[in-house]
């Protein structure tokens, strides 16, 4: 049966299950899947990898445990590849309404040479490797019909306990579990009825560490460094949350990102990425970005997604990094052009540096192979190579302006060390006069009397630390240390100030307590 009656049968728009193909297992191991399913009557549906898709049976008591044991086993429509992870709930009036589990799992091994021509013939013996199941098993067709054999072969096998039995091998959940919970749908194009269907909580992004160097020896892949807002898309019923590391709404900041994903459908799902504005060279700018924010320019936008959280109504931390980002690929195909996928650049880091450097881009994102996904953590398993010195500060206070500049001068900037924020000198360049103004506005709110740098006044000479004159220090205006910028800055002098530092923009993605000096290991 070809996967035209699989996709006959099914209104994508509606169920959740996968309406594209997947991919098939490169490996000698052929895989294979049970799943348990609640539709009209409980049954089990047994799947094969075999000629590029899944060879399907229902089978209505399970499996046989017992030597020579039978029991009757339906043929039904083949099924895509990407149908071997699928676990969720069929909505009623669908075909196959009910609740979905993948009860076992794992590898098969044809007894035979010739495993798709001994199926064409009525036959095949097997040996199935799953985390319930183990030994030998043949299929045997009845007559010339649909109807077919499920014996089990060798030894007597014990039966899984009542608990094993109602949990996933995939997921750990009950049926219960899984019918309660919110599930896996794909949204199409607008006007067509939508599901009511959660969405998924937030998760915090994964973390890189700052190095000077990519990592020694194999094992490591690389990706583009962006320089735009890390964004998580939250997911589920039609609609879509955007939000930044410290959950703040980009939603409302970018409606074309959001509004696109709503629109392209995406499972139940929790997807990482970074939204971006290029620049006419096709590099990430984030003072392009935030020249876009405010209505100055009109650059393109789009968001590279790198991972995926969960998929499908997966939680997909635990899987190795080539699977989450084999599926979000998969689940990208046909999206439309301002939803992008970040795939791996290679693992040859010696050539990668000189590309990244030659094209001027701000740097590299090395990730260990086979990895999980660590929600909030800096491990290690993710590190960050920058090729421009470009960091996070926290905005103190402001100079006033001089000649023929409005509103103030020069932004004073810090960093913190433990509880004490250090003032690292001031940032002067950069900025329009629409920039100018709006900042100004900004800052007022949030004025203060004191200085709230920990590290002003100290006298040094005829100056007052960080670049700041003694003729400035008592004309500053301080403010509440909560407004984030991002700088770009030729290097660090040897007393902790930035030289040549270049304002960028606000970042709202980042508490400022949570801003420190990068420093790279290695």
């Amino acid at each position: 049966m070809s996967l035209r009656e699989y996709a006959r049968k099914r209104n994508f728009g509606k169920t959740p299950e996968p309406s594209n193909h997947g991919k098939s297992n490169r490996s000698a191991n052929h895989r294979f899947v049970i799943q348990k399913h609640a539709a009209s009557r409980l049954h089990y549906d047994f799947r094969l990898e075999l000629g590029g898709a899944l060879k399907s049976w229902a089978v209505p008591k399970g499996v046989p445990y017992k030597h020579g044991e039978k029991r009757l086993a339906v043929h039904v429509e083949d099924h895509p590849i990407a149908y071997i992870d699928f676990e969720g709930t069929i909505p009623k009036g669908e075909y196959g309404g009910g609740t979905v589990m993948v009860w076992d799992k794992g590898t098969f091994e044809p007894l035979s040479k010739a495993s798709l021509k001994e199926l064409d013939s009525g036959k095949l013996h097997f040996a199935l490797h799953g985390s319930k199941l183990e030994g030998e098993w043949h299929l045997m067709r009845l007559r010339d019909g649909e109807e077919w054999l499920l014996i089990r072969g060798g030894e007597d096998m014990k039966p899984p306990t009542k608990k094993s039995d109602d949990t996933s091998a995939l997921s750990g959940k009950s049926m219960e579990e899984l019918s309660r919970s919110e599930k896996v749908w794909k949204s199409k194009p607008k006007g067509r009825r939508r599901a009511t269907i959660a969405i998924p909580e937030f998760i915090e992004s994964m973390k890189a560490k700052l190095v000077t160097r990519p990592p020694a020896g194999p094992g490591w892949l690389y990706e583009i460094k962006f320089d735009g807002y890390r964004a998580v898309a939250l997911c589920g019923g039609g609609e879509v949350r955007l939000l930044s590391r410290t959950e703040k709404d980009l939603g409302a900041k970018f409606p074309e990102v959001r509004e696109a994903i709503e629109e392209f459908g995406i499972h139940d799902a929790i997807l990482d990425g970074e939204i971006v504005a290029l620049d006419r060279e096709g590099r990430s700018s984030f003072q392009l970005l935030q020249a876009y924010e405010i209505g100055e320019e009109k650059p393109p936008i789009f968001y590279y997604l790198f991972d995926a959280m969960r998929l499908g109504g997966r939680d997909l931390r635990k899987h190795p990094l080539g699977e989450r980002k084999e599926a979000l690929r998969e689940a990208l195909e046909g999206a439309p052009p301002i939803l992008r996928y970040s795939g791996s650049l290679g693992a040859d880091a010696t050539q990668l540096v000189k590309e990244v450097r030659r094209l001027g881009l701000e740097g590299l994102i090395g990730k260990k192979a086979g990895s999980a996904y660590e929600s909030g953590r800096r491990s290690g398993a993710w590190v960050k190579i920058k090729f421009l010195h470009e960091q996070e500060f926290v905005i103190g206070g402001y100079t006033k302006p001089a000649g023929s500049r409005h509103y103030f001068g020069a932004l004073i900037l810090g960093v913190y060390d433990g509880r004490r924020l250090l003032c690292v000198g001031k940032v002067g360049s950069g900025f329009t006069a629409s920039i100018l103004q709006r900042l100004h506005a900004q800052m007022q709110p949030i004025a203060r009397e004191t200085c709230p740098f920990e590290n002003l006044p100290q006298p040094r000479g005829q100056r007052y630390g960080q670049g700041i004159t003694k003729a400035e220090i008592k004309s500053c205006h301080w403010v509440d240390p909560v407004l984030v910028c991002q700088v770009k800055f030729s290097e660090w002098t040897r007393d902790a100030r930035l030289r040549q530092p270049v304002f960028l923009g606000l970042r709202e993605d980042k508490a400022a307590s949570e801003v420190k000096r990068e420093e790279p290991e290695g």
